[in-house]
C-alpha cells in the first residue's frame, strides 16, 4: 500500500512489521493516552475501530476508548494494503482484504495489552535534535508558493529537527523505550519491491532496539523503540533527486516530466541500489537520534489531557480575513476528489499514462473516460478550483465509500509542556509548521517546537497542503481531498480541541464514520490447494546451502513450500539461521525479521499448486565462527482436509572468520 501499482504484488518478507505502544497513566487525574506507532502505510477508521472494540471486551468500556487511543502509521510503502476500507484506496489489492485487517488489529491489541500489562511508574523527558542528510522536498516549487516572509523564518523547505520522548522506569532510571518523530517518507524501497519491509524508519527502529536489547531476536526485548510519522507530506529520502531515467537528464522541476519520451523522471537515494539507500538512510537516521538520546533532556511532568472528535470535512465552514477583499469572507470544506496531478504520482513513484504534476486544466480525453464513473457537480468543481478533478470520490458511494469524509481528530496535551496533534493524513512541511504554531500560541506552550504533529494518525485521508501550495497542483495539492482550504479547516478544528482541554471539557463525539463489513468487495482469491509436487514433501529442502561462508558473504536454501497466507507467522517466523553450540544444541540467532535474511516465496505452478520458498541470509560482520543452519517453517492446504504446519532443515554449513 502506498505507490498504487497493481503489479507490486508481495512474494516475501525483508523487514517485519511490528506494532509498538507507549501507555501514559496520569494516576491523579486518571487519564490515560495510548500511542501506538505501526509499520504500515496509515492507520484506517476501520482498524483503529476494531482494535477500540477488543480492548474495551478485555478492559471494559472506560480505560481504552475513542479518546484516548491514539494508532499512527509510520507510511511504508512496502506493507501490506487492502485494510482502509475506501475504494480508492484498496483498488490496488482488488478490494478489502481481510486477512491483513486481522493481522494489523491482532497485533496492535496485543503490543497495547503487552504495554498494559508491563505499566509501572515512570519518567518521560523531552528532547530535540536535528537530522541532516536523510531528506529533501520533493515538491519545492510548490513550496516556493509560500509566502516569502513565512519562508523567510526557516533555514529549509524540510524540518530537519525531531522531537523525543525518552521513557525510564521510576524507581531505578532503567531506559523503557523512546519515541522519535522525524519527517521522512520511507519510501527508500521503491515501487519495484516486492517484498513486505518496514523501510527506513523501520529498520532504524529495530536498530535502536537492538543497541538496548543485547543478545535478543527483532520485537522480543523489552526496550521498544519507535520513529513515528510526522508533517512528511513532501518529504523524500530519495536524496539525490529526481533525474530523468535512464538518460540522466534533468528533469523538468515544475512537472517532473521529461523531453524524451523513453525516460521517467525518478528520485534515487544515496546507495548504490533501494537496499542500501533504506540501510544509508536509517543508519543516518539512527545515529543523529541516538546522540539525543545520550542527553537527559527535560523532564516533562504534570496532568495529561486527551480529547478526540469526530468531524465532517465538507461540512465545515470557517472565518477569515481575506487581504485582497479586505473583509472577512467564509470558506469551507468540498467534497472529496482526486485531481489529474495525483494520477501523476512522485518522484519517489511515478504514475502510469501520461499525467503530468502541476496540471490544472483538464483533459477532454481522460474526461470521457473517468466520467463513465461519475460526473462531478458544478458546485463540487468550484470548491476544488484551481484543481482540475480526475476523480470525483466523494460523490460515489457505489458499493461503498470511496474515500471518507468523516475523519477522525485528536489531541493530547502531556504535562502543559507537550502537546501531540493526531492527524488525519499526510501534511507537508509548513502545513505542519502552521499547526505547530497555532496550536503552540493556543495552549500557551511558548515554543513551536512543544507541538508533534502525529501523522497518518487514525483516518486517512490523503494530504493536507497549505492553501498557498495547493494553487501549484503538484501531487499534494491534487491529493488534498477536501480542497484549497482543508488546513484552514484543521487549525480551526485543532484549536477548538486545545480550547477543551484548557477548560476541561469534552467535545461532542461527533458524525459517526460509516464501517461496515456488508458491503466490503474482494476480487483477490484465497488460497486454492497447495501441493509438494511429485515424489516431494513439503519442507524438503531443492537446494542446499554452500558448505563454507564469511561474513559478508550470502547463503541460500531453497525449500518445498505451502503459500505464506495460510498462516502468516504471527509472533513467530518462516526462517529460522540456527547456530550450533558446545552443547550440541540449537541456537536461533535471525529470524525473517532481521534485516540480514530475506524470506522469498514463488508458486511454481498455479495449476499444480506447487510452490518454493528461498531462504537468504547475509553474514553479518562479527559473527562468531562455527556451525550453522536454516530452517524454514510453513503452513501448506491440502486438496481435502485442514490447514496443515511443516518444517525443513537445511544441511549444516560452516561460517568462517
Amino acid at each position: 500500500m502506498g505507490y498504487a501499482n497493481p503489479e507490486q504484488k508481495g512474494s516475501g518478507i525483508h523487514l517485519r512489521q511490528f506494532s509498538r505502544s507507549f501507555i501514559i497513566e496520569d494516576t491523579i487525574e486518571n487519564t490515560r493516552l495510548v500511542f501506538v506507532s505501526n509499520d504500515c502505510g496509515m492507520m484506517g477508521t476501520g482498524v483503529r475501530l476494531e482494535v477500540i472494540k477488543k480492548l474495551k471486551t478485555r478492559y471494559g468500556n472506560e480505560t481504552y476508548n475513542e479518546s484516548n487511543v491514539m494508532l499512527s502509521g509510520t507510511h511504508s510503502h512496502s506493507t501490506p494494503g487492502g485494510f482502509l476500507m475506501d475504494i480508492i484506496f484498496d483498488l490496488n489489492t482488488f478490494g478489502f482484504v481481510r486477512q491483513t485487517f486481522d493481522a494489523y488489529v491482532e497485533g496492535i491489541v496485543r503490543s497495547i495489552s503487552r504495554a498494559h500489562e508491563n505499566l509501572t511508574y515512570g519518567r518521560i523527558h523531552m528532547n530535540r535534535g536535528e537530522i541532516h542528510g536523510a531528506s529533501i522536498n520533493r515538491s519545492p516549487t510548490a513550496y516556493l508558493y509560500n509566502p516569502p516572509s513565512e519562508r523567510a523564518q526557516w533555514e529549509d523547505n524540510v524540518d530537519h529537527e525531531f522531537t523525543q520522548l525518552k521513557f525510564s522506569r521510576a524507581d531505578d532510571g532503567r531506559p523503557m523505550g523512546v519515541i522519535t518523530w522525524f519527517a521522512v517518507h520511507a519510501t527508500s524501497m521503491n515501487n519495484t519491491n516486492r517484498l513486505v519491509s518496514a523501510d527506513n524508519v523501520g529498520y532504524a527502529a529495530l536498530l535502536f532496539e537492538q543497541r538496548l536489547n543485547a543478545d535478543s531476536l527483532p520485537g522480543k526485548g523489552p526496550f521498544v523503540a519507535a520513529f513515528a510519522s510526522t508533517n512528511l507530506g513532501d518529504v523524500s529520502p530519495n536524496t539525490r533527486g529526481p533525474k530523468c531515467v535512464p538518460s540522466g537528464a534533468e528533469c523538468d522541476p515544475e512537472t517532473s516530466t521529461c523531453k524524451d519520451p523513453r525516460d521517467r523522471c525518478i528520485a534515487s537515494g544515496p546507495g548504490d541500489d533501494m537496499t542500501s539507500s533504506t540501510s544509508i538512510i536509517a543508519h543516518t537516521i539512527l545515529e543523529q537520534a541516538w546522540d539525543t538520546w545520550q542527553n537527559e533532556g527535560e523532564e516533562i511532568d504534570g496532568p495529561l489531557g486527551v480529547v478526540h472528535q469526530y468531524v465532517d470535512m465538507p461540512s465545515q465552514k470557517v472565518t477569515l480575513w481575506d487581504e485582497q477583499q479586505q473583509k472577512n469572507v467564509t470558506v469551507q470544506g468540498c467534497s472529496p476528489a482526486m485531481g489529474y496531478s495525483f494520477a501523476a504520482g512522485t518522484t519517489d513513484g511515478p504514475g502510469a499514462f501520461s499525467f503530468k504534476q502541476s496540471t490544472k486544466t483538464t483533459n477532454p480525453l481522460w474526461n470521457l473516460l473517468t466520467r463513465f464513473i461519475a460526473n462531478p457537480s458544478q458546485q463540487q468543481i468550484e470548491c476544488h478550483a484551481p484543481k482540475p478533478i480526475l476523480i470525483p470520490t466523494g460523490e460515489l458511494n457505489f458499493p461503498f465509500e470511496w474515500q471518507p469524509s468523516v475523519v477522525s481528530t485528536q489531541l493530547a496535551v502531556v504535562g502543559n509542556r507537550l502537546a501531540i496533534a493526531c492527524v488525519p493524513g499526510e501534511f507537508t512541511t509548513m502545513s505542519g509548521r502552521r499547526m505547530r504554531n497555532a496550536l503552540s500560541h493556543r495552549l500557551a506552550l511558548g515554543d513551536t517546537r512543544r507541538v508533534v504533529i502525529a501523522g497518518l494518525c487514525n483516518t486517512y485521508s490523503d494530504y493536507i497542503t497549505t492553501p498557498d501550495e495547493y494553487q501549484a497542483q503538484r501531487y499534494e495539492g491534487a491529493s488534498t481531498i477536501f480542497g484549497p482550504h482543508t488546513l484552514t479547516i484543521y487549525l480551526q478544528q485543532y484549536s477548538q480541541l486545545a480550547d477543551h482541554i484548557i477548560q476541561g471539557t469534552v467535545p461532542n463525539p461527533g458524525p459517526k464514520p460509516p464501517t461496515s463489513f456488508n458491503d466490503l468487495f474482494s476480487l483477490l482469491p484465497g488460497v486454492v490447494f497447495d501441493s509438494p509436487g511429485w515424489r516431494m514433501n513439503f519442507g524438503d529442502v531443492l537446494k542446499q546451502p554452500q558448505q563454507e561462508v564469511r561474513p559478508g558473504e550470502t547463503v541460500k536454501a531453497t525449500f518445498v513450500a505451502g503459500n505464506p497466507r495460510n498462516d502468516l507467522m504471527q509472533e513467530s517466523s518462516f526462517v529460522f539461521v540456527q547456530a550450533r553450540k558446545d552443547n550440541n544444541t540449537w541456537v536461533t540467532v535471525a529470524t525473517d525479521a532481521n534485516w540480514e535474511t530475506k524470506f522469498i516465496w514463488r508458486r511454481s505452478s498455479t495449476l499444480l499448486g506447487t510452490s518454493q520458498a528461498e531462504v537468504l541470509w547475509t553474514v553479518p560482520q562479527g559473527t562468531t565462527p562455527g556451525s550453522y543452519r536454516i530452517v524454514h517453517q510453513g503452513h501448506y492446504k491440502p486438496i481435502v482436509g485442514t490447514i496443515t504446519s511443516y518444517s525443513g532443515i537445511s544441511n549444516t554449513f560452516k561460517v568462517s572468520p
